[in-house]
C-alpha cells in the first residue's frame, strides 16, 4: 500500500438494509477513489472494507455515519484492516 494510505473495516448498525445504503457507499467510495467492497450481513448490518488515501477513507467514514436519506445509523464499528489486492469499489453479494 502507498505511503499515506490506510485500510479500514466498518460495520454499520441501524436501519441500513433496504434503504439504498450499499449503493450509497459504492457511489461515494468510487467518487473518493477508494478500493474495497460493501455488503449486507445476515444480522441486518452493513459491512464495508475501504482503503486508499487517509483523508478519503476518513471522508467515507463520515458518510457512513450519516447514510442515505432513508437510513438511520445507530452505530459504526471501525477497525484497522489489512490492505487487500485489487482496485475499484464494489457491492459484494
Amino acid at each position: 500500500m502507498k505511503a499515506g494510505h490506510i485500510a479500514r473495516h466498518y460495520v454499520v448498525h441501524g436501519r441500513v438494509q433496504g434503504v439504498g445504503f450499499r449503493a450509497f457507499v459504492e457511489r461515494h467510495a468510487a467518487e473518493l477513489g477508494l478500493a474495497g467492497w460493501v455488503r449486507n450481513t445476515d444480522d441486518g448490518a452493513v459491512e464495508a472494507h475501504a482503503q486508499g488515501a487517509e483523508e478519503q477513507v476518513h471522508a467515507l467514514e463520515g458518510l457512513l455515519r450519516t447514510g442515505p436519506r432513508w437510513s438511520e445509523v445507530r452505530r459504526v464499528d471501525v477497525k484497522e484492516a489489512a490492505p487487500m489486492a485489487g482496485s475499484g469499489f464494489r457491492v459484494k453479494r
